[in-house]
């Protein structure tokens, strides 16, 4: 580990202390978006060590109390509109004479969204809204105090960080080129995602782009590095572009005495792995099956119920807090979490009964050794030695609530149909090979009309065929190659499953979540035949897209490998593809991975390199690679990133970044319910 990397391990937490620093004596509230930041940068303890007296959420319905002056807010979003508005009901409903607004967003970004294209002095942005919140507190002699504070950083493990305030962020489709085109004169539409420039995108997404930009600035900055930006996509070319031209960056590449590359790559490049069941990874699991915790994009609940001797009723439920697995305590706890993480399912349970062991040996608990296989009985009879020693529950807490997060996870009875869908998927693969892509559509409407009976636990949900939908027309184009005429038989085909699936939805007794989203009401009872349909073929459509999404691509135009008769035709993660690319030792170049640079010294190279040979960077030249996946990475990922790297044996530290942790069902809902063009910047 180098000096650079520590700095940068500091570097989440650093962002938080310009908060901790005003929190003192103060009432805090926080938005979801920043509280999962702090979530995995340390909890509230943070806050409440630095002084703070209370934290509430960031909500119209919130305010402090009569002896309360003193607030602070912090918020992912632009200072104006909706936020603007809440912090106004908050304060009118107080008694604040000190207030604090921290805003992730930085005040460059701040006069883009006010349209101001002018680089101002000072701050006059944030000293408007400071005499703002004296006219809201009733005072103009009362303090407030508006700044900027970059907590978008969510350290999963010291090489895994995630930004959730950017956890909505997508690569476009196909469908939103589509909605950017409409908009343009008919000479000016764009040919492909490729050519589509900052500029052309809707503000909101502008701004989320470059908030993110001004983030990973931030932080190159204070690691003292500069940065060479490479891109796979055309969504990443954009943020890398931004990066590349962000006016900070300019000043940091003269003097940044450090050095280290930085590859973005487009996640709707590869939804086949984002989909996929294949991982055989524990936290996967524990993602798809237990409750997310409430607010939250990546943590889930865990009951805790099974540390005490409650009884499991109606009356017991929901009187204790959920454990969750952000541990950020204990170092045995955080070390649990980083190999349940990245290794194989079967190492990661093996491990989580090794550390209960350990614990309960350490604690003198009459533990009753077993060999063989782990199964969640054992994990919980291990985690319930706990129950009468308080002390000793305490000083585990991590690693009991990782342990019943594995047992609750392990005996779920939705896990039968994680095995389910991989099993299909399987046959899928194999189908796409043997005919065409309507043949292997076809093979879903089964299974589309087998109405739940709810006999079978294995059963799959709507929610389930919608993943496998994505799954197949993932690889679709590759694996079977179709003419027009195909084409008019897999219209015909997607028009039959359309039919069948506006069947299932309208007869259904009620609705997932992801359905919920994706159709726009609360229940089937609000669901009609025709607005059934329409949502289904505009799913099909963004489908169609996705088949699409790697059309511009030379070298990583596949994630599939067909089956020679001696071996079955398999699944080739991208991801995979251009790592082995940027570690190949003849350090070749890639057409797919482009370099981004800020501007003028390219042109300049380009003249000279008539007399001179200029050798074009390449992602594998610094001891430091940052993987930055835009729209989300899945756990068996990570371990696929971490034995590429030791298979290459480069000595480049690769550090991994991304908007979100993948679960199967979160691509629906990126795909189908998402505004990708227009996110909610909170205005």
């Amino acid at each position: 580990v180098t000096a650079v990397t520590v700095t940068l391990m500091s570097f989440p937490g650093q962002t938080w202390e310009k908060v901790l620093s005003k929190v003192k004596k103060a009432v805090v509230f926080m938005d979801d978006r920043c509280s999962e930041s702090l979530h995995w940068n340390g909890g509230a303890a943070l806050l409440f060590e630095a002084g703070a007296r209370n934290i509430k959420q960031f909500s119209s319905f919130e305010a402090g109390g009569q002896n309360e002056p003193k607030a602070v807010f912090v918020v992912s979003t632009v200072l104006k509109g909706k936020t603007a508005d809440i912090i106004k009901d908050i304060i009118s409903f107080s008694h604040f004479q000190y207030c604090v607004v921290f805003t992730t967003v930085p005040h460059s970004i701040h006069l883009l969204a006010n349209n101001v294209t002018t680089d101002l002095e000072g701050n006059p942005v944030f000293d408007q809204f400071e005499e703002k919140l004296c006219e809201w507190m009733g005072d103009m002699n009362y303090t407030a105090e508006v700044m900027h504070a970059p907590v978008v950083f969510a350290p999963l493990t010291q090489q895994f960080h995630l930004l959730p305030a950017f956890s909505e962020i997508f690569p476009l489709l196909e469908v939103d080129l589509e909605a950017i085109n409409e908009k343009r004169p008919e000479k000016k539409r764009f040919g492909s995602l490729m050519d589509v420039d900052m500029h052309s995108l809707p503000p909101e997404l502008q701004i989320q782009i470059k908030s993110l930009a001004s983030a990973l600035s931030a932080l190159f900055e204070f690691i003292g590095t500069r940065e060479e930006s490479f891109s796979v996509g055309p969504m990443s070319r954009l943020i890398a572009g931004e990066l590349a031209s962000h006016p900070q960056a300019k000043n940091r590449r003269k003097s940044a005495p450090n050095k280290a590359s930085i590859v973005f790559i487009d996640r709707t490049l590869d939804l086949t792995g984002a989909v996929g069941h294949h991982g055989d990874n524990l936290v996967e699991k524990i993602l798809s099956v237990l409750p997310q915790l409430p607010g939250h994009v990546t943590d889930i609940q865990v009951d805790m119920l099974e540390l005490t001797h409650l009884k499991k009723t109606a009356d017991t439920k929901g009187i204790l807090a959920p454990g969750c697995l952000a541990q950020n305590q204990s170092a045995t706890a955080r070390l649990l979490w980083e190999t349940m993480l990245v290794a194989k399912q079967k190492e990661a349970v093996m491990e989580v009964r090794r550390q209960l062991v350990e614990a309960a040996s350490k604690e003198n608990l009459p533990i009753k050794m077993s060999l063989g296989r782990v199964t969640a009985e054992q994990l919980c009879s291990y985690v319930q030695l706990f129950r009468d020693s308080w002390g000793a529950l305490e000083s585990h807490s991590g690693v009991l609530q990782l342990g019943l997060a594995a047992a609750q996870a392990l005996r779920h009875p939705a896990l039968p149909r994680w095995d389910a869908c991989l099993a299909f998927e399987r046959l899928l693969l194999q189908a796409l090979g043997d005919s065409d892509l309507a043949e292997v559509l076809k093979q879903l409407l089964p299974i589309i009309k087998s109405s739940e009976s709810g006999t079978d636990s294995s059963e799959l949900s709507v929610d389930d065929l919608l993943v496998l939908l994505v799954y197949v027309y993932s690889v679709a184009k590759e694996a079977c190659p179709g003419g027009a005429d195909k084409e008019k038989h897999v219209e015909k085909v997607e028009n039959e499953l359309i039919g069948a699936l506006t069947l299932r939805l309208t007869r259904q007794t009620s609705l997932s979540p992801l359905l919920q989203e994706i159709t726009g009401v609360s229940g089937p009872e609000e669901l009609t035949v025709e607005h059934t349909h329409s949502v289904l073929e505009n799913m099909f459509e963004t489908l169609r897209g996705v088949s699409h999404a790697r059309d511009h691509l030379k070298n990583f135009s596949s994630v599939y490998t067909p089956s020679d008769g001696a071996h079955q035709a398999t699944y080739r993660p991208l991801l995979k593809q251009v790592l082995e690319e940027i570690f190949h030792p003849d350090r070749r170049e890639c057409p797919d991975v482009e370099h981004m640079s800020g501007g003028l010294t390219d042109l300049l190279k380009t003249g000279f390199s008539m007399f001179m040979k200029v050798t074009r960077p390449h992602p594998s030249d610094h001891p430091l690679l940052f993987l930055f996946l835009v729209g989300g990475v899945t756990p068996s990922e990570l371990r696929l990133i971490r034995e590429v790297v030791s298979t290459h044996k480069s000595g480049t530290q690769v550090l991994v970044m991304s908007t979100r942790l993948l679960r199967p069902s979160d691509v629906p809902h990126l795909l189908f319910s998402t505004d990708r063009l227009k996110p909610d910047i909170g205005v």
